[in-house]
Formats: structure tokens, C-alpha cells, sequence
């Protein structure tokens, strides 16, 4: 028998759209942690400060609300935290378009927030494993650790979901299950790094988004890219700009100026945006514009090790 369900109706009193929002926290298609349902709903599972949760979400555009069922210890928590979880600390219409592909995106997105789920350790450790790596093994590892060390959901959820480790699970994985995923030495001592202050770490969503930037970077390992890629998710910081990433300042620079640019170049393209600079990053990156390529793709490195763990 599954445990009784807690249940919310939430009415956002804006325009949202539920999927755009949450998408944003999916770590690719097979994610462990997300999945959405053929009936439009999105499931979700996260381990709270009160323990593990599996939060379902289905919008009802006919009332304009939400409607939210979790199971688990972390229901109540969760359900607490639904509003920021969709968008309610988010603040798009301070948010003013100066370009034209980027108007275009706001109004062909419209109802996209930035979410904040307050749990950073959950959103710090997948921006570790994206460090330096294409997108496919990073995302392997993550499925390959949580598929052994993360732990069955609680509730109906749908089969392969799972719920990331907490801080002294992740501590525990010894080093051939880390190479077995394909994570090298520097990305897994990263990790061990942020779990020994995790509590530290959670405590930055009480404090303003540059400290709490400034704070996460004082750990070895996490650099301005990692922090940005976590705050996002975790303190809905829509200023967080992805600097350093691989592909973004091309993305930038040819959406708005016509050819690539470095990082320096995309700072300086999206200085009209303060406070919003990762919200327009992601407008221009969900416009589809396109960047030539002119090099051959960065592709897994040779040593990966696939397979179960």
C-alpha cells in the first residue's frame, strides 16, 4: 500500500506555464529525478530537510490552478514550498526586451518562471558532474549513481524514478563506483568538498543571490559556471549567467550580434538585461537560433566507463 497523498490546489495568479517552468530542473530525458506524464502531469521526486518526496503537478487551465499530490516524509515540505517551486519568488516584469529575437521568445513563452527549489545540494552535485564533459556522460553518471546509491521514491511514483542521495550517502561512494560512472577524480573529490559543508551550503538560500554566489564558490572545485548552473535551479536567481560555458557565449553572440563571441563578449552583449541576464540567455537559447558549426563536436572522452555499477 502506498502512504496517503497530501494534496494542494494552488492558484498561481499569473500566467504559468507548468512544464516551460519545471523543465528547467529536468537533467536531460532520463533524468531519474523528473518525469513527465502522458496527461500532462509532472512528477517530481526530492529529498527535503524533512526527507524524501514524490510531488506530482497537473494544471488546470480551465480555473487557472495547480493541482499538487505528494507522498513521503517531505510532502508537507514540499507542498509548503510549491509556490516558489513554480515561480511565485520570480519577478518577470521587471524583466524589459531589448532585442528583437528575445521579445519574440517572451511572447512565444510566455508563462516560463524561473523555479527556485531551495535545495541546493541537489541542484549543486548534477552542475558538478556537467563540469568539462558533454552533456551525455554527465548525464549517464548521474543516472548510473542514483540507479545504486539514490533511493526508491515514495508513493505511486513512475517506474525509474529515483531520490537523490543525501550529503552522507554521496560521501560514502567509494572511488571505483565513481570511475564505473565515468566521473573522474577531480569532479568526485568536487563533490566530496560541497557534502562536507552541506548544511552550510543549504543555509545560502536565506542570504542575497551574490553572497550566496560568492559563498558556493569558496568550496575547491566549484568555479563561477558551477554556482550560476546551481543557483538557478536552487535560489531562482535569474541574473545567474552561465559564464564559461562551452556553448553559450556563440549562442549569444550569434542571436545578437550576428557571430560568436567569448565570455567577455556575451557580458557585454547582455548588460542591458541586469538582474535577468540568465533569463534572456535561456529566451534566446529556447528561440532555436541557430550556430554554425565550424569545428568538429566535443565528444565523451575515451576513458568513459559505461554500464551498470
Amino acid at each position: 500500500m502506498y502512504p496517503s497523498a497530501r494534496h494542494r490546489v494552488w492558484r498561481p495568479g499569473f500566467a504559468l506555464d507548468l512544464r516551460l517552468t519545471m523543465g528547467q530542473l529536468r537533467r536531460g530525458h532520463s533524468d531519474p529525478t523528473y518525469h513527465a506524464g502522458t496527461d500532462g502531469s509532472v512528477w517530481r521526486t526530492s529529498r527535503t530537510p524533512e526527507g524524501p518526496c514524490t510531488l506530482r503537478l497537473i494544471d488546470r487551465p480551465a480555473t487557472g490552478e495547480v493541482e499538487a499530490s505528494a507522498w513521503g516524509p517531505g510532502a508537507g515540505w514540499q507542498l509548503d514550498a510549491l509556490p516558489a517551486l513554480l515561480g511565485a519568488e520570480d519577478d518577470p516584469d521587471a524583466f524589459v526586451a531589448l532585442h528583437t529575437i528575445v521579445r519574440d521568445a517572451e511572447r512565444r513563452f510566455a508563462g516560463l518562471r524561473i523555479p527556485r527549489t531551495t535545495l541546493v545540494l541537489a541542484a549543486l552535485v548534477p552542475s558538478i558532474l556537467e563540469q568539462k564533459v558533454t552533456t551525455i556522460e554527465a548525464r549517464r553518471a548521474f543516472r548510473l549513481l542514483l540507479g545504486k546509491y539514490g533511493e526508491a521514491p515514495p508513493g505511486p511514483a513512475p517506474t525509474g524514478l529515483r531520490v537523490v542521495p543525501d550529503a552522507r550517502t554521496w560521501a560514502l561512494i567509494p572511488s571505483w563506483d565513481w570511475v564505473r560512472a565515468g566521473v573522474d577524480g577531480r569532479r568526485s573529490r568536487t563533490v566530496m568538498e560541497a557534502v562536507r559543508v552541506a548544511a552550510r551550503l543549504e543555509a545560502t538560500t536565506a542570504v542575497a543571490h551574490p553572497e550566496a554566489a560568492r559563498l558556493l564558490q569558496l568550496v575547491p572545485g566549484i568555479g563561477i559556471w558551477t554556482a550560476a548552473e546551481t543557483m538557478q535551479r536552487s535560489h531562482g536567481d535569474a541574473d545567474a549567467l552561465s559564464v564559461g560555458d562551452l556553448h553559450l557565449p556563440k549562442t549569444i553572440g550569434f542571436a545578437l550580434a550576428g557571430h560568436a563571441v567569448d565570455d567577455a563578449g556575451m557580458l557585454e552583449l547582455l548588460a542591458g538585461y541586469p538582474g535577468h541576464r540568465h533569463r534572456a540567455a535561456l529566451l534566446i537559447r529556447m528561440s532555436g537560433v541557430k550556430v554554425p558549426r565550424r569545428a568538429p563536436r566535443y565528444g565523451p572522452r575515451r576513458h568513459f566507463v559505461g554500464g551498470a555499477l
